[in-house]
């Protein structure tokens, strides 16, 4: 199993690349994109600059038939949810954080002082649906792709669409966003 890496300077790290798990889930996924249509009339690709997200963008282009410019980096709206205290820590130890979500969206994970925000279902929500209003704003009736370097942003967001009390997204891990 693997550690908690959410502190953005860590972000752009040739170290934070793909696993050959990953390229093989973002080639499926590109696959599964291409088969939709969803880029049959063009599209962009809205990426976090982490490297994971960034090689996931580039697979999805490829396939999909979009050149670069059509891939637009985003430097802080996806950001993986900053958890402070667990940075560095096993990945099981993601439960106590989904467990304090359940309890209430404004709760924030322990601090940490190296830099690694901590930041509670509610600061998530804000920021992503700041970044869906910008998408709505500058690409009204284009099809955009979100590439995400962590689940939670887009469960987050899609839960606070369509109604969903945010203390219950944490147990939706397996909800899937299609508009």
């Amino acid at each position: 199993m693997g550690v908690i890496n959410t502190n953005p300077v860590e972000k752009t790290s040739v170290d934070s690349g793909l696993s050959e798990r990953g390229k093989k889930q973002s080639i499926k996924s590109a696959f599964d994109l291409k088969e939709m249509g969803a880029c049959d009339k063009g599209c962009w690709i809205w990426s976090a600059i982490t490297q994971r997200a960034y090689q996931t963008a580039e697979i999805i282009a490829s396939v999909n038939g979009v050149t670069r410019s059509y891939i637009v980096p985003e430097y802080s709206f996806l950001d993986a949810r900053g958890l402070g205290a667990f940075e560095g820590k096993k990945l099981e130890y993601v439960s106590e954080v989904y467990a304090s979500d359940g309890i209430s969206p404004n709760i924030k994970p322990p601090p940490i002082n190296d830099g690694t925000p901590n930041e509670s279902v509610a600061d998530v929500f804000v920021r992503v649906t700041q970044l869906m209003s910008i998408l709505e704003t500058q690409y009204s009736g284009d099809t955009v792709i979100i590439v995400s370097p962590d689940s939670d942003n887009l469960t987050i967001l899609q839960a606070g669409l369509i109604g969903l009390d945010l203390r219950r997204y944490g147990f939706n891990q397996k909800l899937q966003l299609r508009f």
